[in-house]
């Protein structure tokens, strides 16, 4: 899977920063057949994601199946400037990984 798949907005206020994430990714929990050729289609997931201010986890998630296509994640934690930059990072259930960042604003 391509890189850029989250989409974040990022907001500082007082001290505090609230994120709202979303993964654009499908979510194949590998127990769907495609209508078309009758095939199984292979899992494909992510498992993990974390979020990283200046060397710290802000938020971290363990995913699996049971997850949503395209998950929504909302968050916030005590720090935080505007212009810092939170680092992305996900891994796929097939070893896939990227690191995103995003600038606070």
């Amino acid at each position: 899977m391509a890189k850029g798949i989250i989409r974040v907005k990022a907001k500082a206020v007082g001290g505090m920063t609230k994120v709202k994430m979303m993964a654009k990714h499908t979510m194949e929990t590998g127990r769907r057949t495609d209508n078309t050729s009758g095939e199984r289609i292979p899992a494909r997931y992510l498992q993990t994601l974390q979020v990283m201010h200046q060397g710290k986890t802000v938020f971290a998630a363990n995913l699996g199946t049971a997850i949503s296509k395209n998950p929504f994640f909302a968050f916030s934690f005590a720090a935080g400037e505007p212009g810092d930059e939170l680092m992305i990072t996900w891994l796929e259930n097939t070893g896939d990984t990227a690191t995103e960042s995003v600038k606070i604003k």
